[in-house]
């Protein structure tokens, strides 16, 4: 047994000090806006006199592989590799002028947090640097290169050659660049590190270790506060340190804290902790570290343990784009993919297979999210032309270094991954030599949290000693595997199910004359939990599994949203992906509810299909109920069809065809599932079908499915009515087509054309089904399945956005959004 003890920070945060004299500022300057864009290669554009008046004016976060390169012409191509969207790569450009004061006796720092991919960056035409890794984030020194009172220009080029991921990645600036100024003796890059070695309800220790930076030698004051969650200061110390310029000098302290709030998942209570600098009386650097105290403990018998409790991880897999914004990454765009997990009763993230963006995990900080975070899917041997494997001997260290030290501070983070599905697990020699010194860097840098990785051949990585080098075994599928582990080391199902399934799609078709589900069928997947691939299970199938194996950590199921790219079981005219448990758009598929009925206590029941088969008149619907009920009773019309009990539910077995899936064995596979709902054949008759879910026989839930007439108008509906107005706030505005009486349509496809006007703009639109080739980037998209999405971004002003969707012979519809808070001039923002 191994068990963790952690205190832990949010992504270093550094406070703008107004009040305490000149010397003691630290700045810290969001440079996402006034960019200039070029696609292709230009020679000679990293020149302070290159001439880019032709150039794009772009902001950031932004990705150019999902903007037309011509106009009326789609962004999908079939010469581009399928297994990344069809999309292109390329080579790209972005400059940009720094509107400073360069201050004598002040250091200025250029921050990105992730540049796709190959990039170099220049500044005055001083090269600075080169990162391969597009997922890593990395920081240059641009003080020996600034020209006080002169123009000083930055140059960025990056260099996508697919395929380079088995997966979208995107291409450009995706993530937000900051500048970052210090003074000559301030807290180095990433250079807080807090841990707690003991935790109690009585008390908690907490230790700090900081690295100092100077330019001058002599004599540091350094102050250490802690602040509660309501910001109030519960500990204290000080320590005198000698600096010598041109070092950077570590140094630790201990601190004491009295009944701790103690981070969880239902009460993420965040500590602060402030390091003050201090030369001559006069304070020189300040940084903020949010962090919070927890334990964790993974247990070869019990599972996973959060705060000596037995916590089942309940995750998903979770690639980094932002559906129809591409790899885009917009701190409100993550936002909302947590809020809609956590509405279906997810706990957990696994970052499928690559550092995230700072603010996935500053989210998951604060709003209860634990988190296996991935570095690499690959090492020295490629699984693309263009991967990872041609840089991994040279970067690998560096990449997992600095990936480590950014974020190990993050109470959400339980575990560090080191590959996912490495290849080298299955060679004797060099497999487990990597993956020992990959793992022991882990332990250097962290050592309070374990060492996992996603392993889909356990014998091998046995046999070679792969798994010997890992703290927790991870479990891509392998599902026969977890018996022979029990007890033998703490196990975790990192990655589970592959179900697919296409929103609103259920492939009802007629065959011997009663109505049957093809699993496949006109490039789409049917929505019934009954298809997944071949090495994989049905959902239900997964959960029964580890209910039944409580020494297994939980699962990961891929994946939580559908992605861009890996389109299987289909390959082209598909270009994103069906497995995901919500869709591009972020729509529930009717996967999600039944994770919701096993994952939440929140009284819940759902139908499905939905209820316009006229086509199949008096013939039985199959029909699915989920429920964490106890029982649930149906009508149609008003007559009942019968209460049917939620436990205890003996499975059934299904004949699936999947005609038309890519390099697939089996075109009729039998499956057997059904443990976790409950179903009825109903004869089809246009109308009501109404679930009335009961617990200790008292009413807890209802829903009702209705037949639809034809459309008649839309119906907008926003997530939120007022949003920032800072230039990067998303509004989330879902267009339902519905006939005269309010009901959805549910196999309508009007075009629905968007008009914007006010203080935003519309910057993407969608609709969740995978073959379309409609571009992102317009004001128009095809509803399906009687939806689609409007995403508006805010302006950096106040005042009122107004949107408006019309279509062809419906009643049009409008949705007025308030941007509010605009910054200030100046500001940075």
């Amino acid at each position: 047994m191994t068990k963790y003890l952690l205190s832990t920070s949010l992504i270093l945060l550094f406070s703008a000090v107004c009040d305490l004299g000149a010397e003691s500022l630290r700045e810290r300057q969001l440079l996402d806006f006034d960019w200039k864009f070029h696609r292709g290669d230009q020679p000679g554009a990293e020149k302070p006199s290159f001439d880019d008046g032709s150039w794009r004016k772009v902001d950031l976060p932004h990705d150019w592989s999902i903007e037309p390169i011509a106009e009326n012409q789609s962004i999908f191509d079939q010469k581009f590799p399928n297994s990344s969207g069809s999309l292109p790569g390329g080579v790209g450009w972005y400059r940009r002028e720094l509107d400073l004061a360069v201050e004598k006796e002040r250091r200025y720092f250029l921050e990105f947090e992730g540049v796709f991919m190959n990039s170099d960056v220049w500044v005055n035409g001083v090269h600075l640097g080169n990162r391969p890794y597009g997922y890593v984030g990395f920081q240059y020194e641009l003080t020996p290169h600034l020209k006080p009172g002169q123009r000083n220009t930055v140059a960025v080029r990056a260099n996508v050659e697919q395929p380079c991921s088995r997966w979208f990645t995107g291409a450009g600036i995706y993530r937000h660049v900051w500048l970052n100024i210090t003074g000559p003796t301030h807290v180095a890059n990433s250079g807080v590190h807090i841990s707690t070695p003991k935790v109690g309800k009585d008390s908690a220790e907490v230790m700090a270790e900081i690295e100092l930076s100077s330019q001058a030698s002599g004599q540091v004051l350094a102050r250490f506060t802690i602040l509660d969650p309501a910001g109030r200061a519960v500990a204290s110390a000080e320590s005198t340190q000698e600096v010598i310029a041109g070092e950077t000098k570590s140094l630790a302290q201990s601190l004491k804290l009295a009944r701790p709030e103690i981070w969880s998942l239902s009460s993420p209570a965040l500590y602060t902790f402030r390091v003050e600098l201090s030369e001559k009386g006069k304070v020189v650097d300040r940084v903020d570290t949010p962090f919070g105290i927890r334990t964790i403990e993974f247990n070869k018998d019990r599972g996973f343990l959060l705060n000596d409790q037995v916590v089942p991880i309940q995750g998903v897999c979770l690639h980094h784009d932002q559906g129809y914004l591409g790899a885009a990454a917009y701190d409100r765009a993550i936002e909302r993919q947590l809020e809609i997990l956590k509405a279906m009763g997810c706990n957990a993230i696994r970052t499928s297979h690559n550092p995230p963006a700072p603010k996935l995990l500053e989210l998951c900080d604060r709003m209860g999210f634990l988190v296996m975070l991935e570095v690499f899917d690959e090492w020295k041997r490629s699984k693309t032309k263009f991967g990872y494997g041609r840089f991994y001997e040279e970067w690998s260290e560096r990449d997992l270094t600095d990936t480590i030290r950014r974020y190990r501070n993050h109470p959400s983070i339980i575990c560090w991954s080191i590959g996912n599905e490495i290849p080298e697990q299955s060679h004797p020699e060099y497999g487990p030599r990597e993956a020992k010194r990959l793992a022991d860097l882990c332990r250097k840098l962290d050592p309070e949290r374990p060492v996992t990785a996603g392993c889909e051949k356990t014998v091998a990585a046995a046999q070679t000693g792969f798994a010997d080098a890992l703290d927790v075994l991870g479990f891509n599928y392998s599902i026969p595997q977890y018996e022979r582990w029990k007890g033998k080391k703490p196990l975790v199902a990192s990655e589970t199910t592959s179900a697919v399934s296409s929103r609103g799609e259920y492939n009802l078709v007629l065959k011997d004359g009663k109505v049957a589900i093809q699993g496949l069928l006109d490039t789409q997947c049917t929505a019934y939990d009954l298809f997944r691939r071949a090495w994989a299970t049905t959902a239900e199938g997964q959960v029964k599994i580890l209910r039944e194996r409580p020494w297994m950590s939980g699962e990961f199921v891929w994946t939580g949203f559908d992605y861009i790219g890996e389109p299987a079981p289909f390959a082209w005219p598909a270009v994103s992906s069906y497995f995901g448990i919500i869709d591009l758009c972020g729509f529930p598929k009717d996967r999600f509810y039944f994770y919701q009925s096993q994952w939440s206590d929140k009284p819940m029941v759902h139908l499905l299909p939905h209820w316009n088969w006229e086509q199949f008149a008096g013939k039985e619907i199959p029909v699915w109920c989920y429920s964490n009920a106890d029982s649930v009773e149906l009508f149609l019309n008003g007559k009942s069809l019968g209460e049917k009990s939620m436990k205890n539910i003996p499975p059934k077995k299904y004949t699936i065809e999947a005609a038309g899936a890519v390099n697939l064995a089996e075109p009729v596979r039998t499956v057997e599932t059904g443990w976790f709902h409950q179903e009825w054949g109903v004869p089809f008759e246009p109308g009501t079908l109404k679930a009335i879910a009961k617990k200790a026989g008292q009413v807890v839930a209802t829903t009702e499915v209705v037949t639809a007439g034809k459309p008649a108008k839309l119906v907008l509906s926003a997530d939120r009515s007022s949003i920032q107005a800072d230039g990067q706030d998303l509004a989330y505005v879902t267009v339902k087509v519905v006939d005269a009486n309010g009901n959805i349509c549910p196999e309508a496809d009007n075009l629905v054309k968007f008009q914007v006007q006010g203080a935003g703009s519309l910057v993407a639109v969608g609709n969740g089904n995978p073959i379309s080739h409609e571009n992102f980037i317009s004001n128009e998209r095809k509803a399906w399945n009687g939806l689609c999405l409007a995403i508006i971004k805010a302006a950096r002003q106040e005042g009122a956005i107004h949107l408006t969707a019309s279509a062809e012979g419906l009643e049009l519809c409008k949705i007025s959004l308030k941007a509010i808070g605009a910054p200030a001039a100046g500001s940075g923002k």
